[in-house]
């Protein structure tokens, strides 16, 4: 669980959730960081949780995501909030920016795992 206590994991979650509060709120946000920010921190907010409780469960704390594991979370995110859910709902929309951006997350999380964790 040291991961879900580190400093930047903590600080996406917080800025995650600011954007999050800020749409509720009035409050006036850059287009950019309404529409873009928490595509860009969902895979490492995910991947982090996913590995912490995978090293939980495992009760290994020198485990990490294998590349392949995270490209291939990624592509199924990808497809469900780009492809299936703006056939279902109309709240939400494909957008080829949002997949660049997760798959920039997921690389993001890639190179720091080792080093934050």
């Amino acid at each position: 669980m040291k991961i879900l206590k580190n400093s930047i994991v903590l600080a996406l979650c917080l800025a995650a959730l600011l954007v999050y509060l800020a749409s509720w709120l009035p409050i006036k946000l850059p287009s950019w960081v309404v529409f873009y920010l928490n595509d860009l921190l969902c895979m490492p907010i995910v991947l982090s949780v996913c590995l912490a409780m995978v090293r939980l469960y495992k009760k290994a704390n020198n485990l990490y995501a294998p590349i392949t594991i995270v490209y291939g979370l990624t592509f199924f995110y990808t497809v469900y909030f780009e492809w299936v859910l703006p056939q279902i709902n109309e709240r939400y929309t494909g957008d080829l920016i949002d997949v660049c951006l997760y798959f920039v997350g997921a690389t993001l999380f890639l190179v720091f795992q080792k080093r934050l964790f």
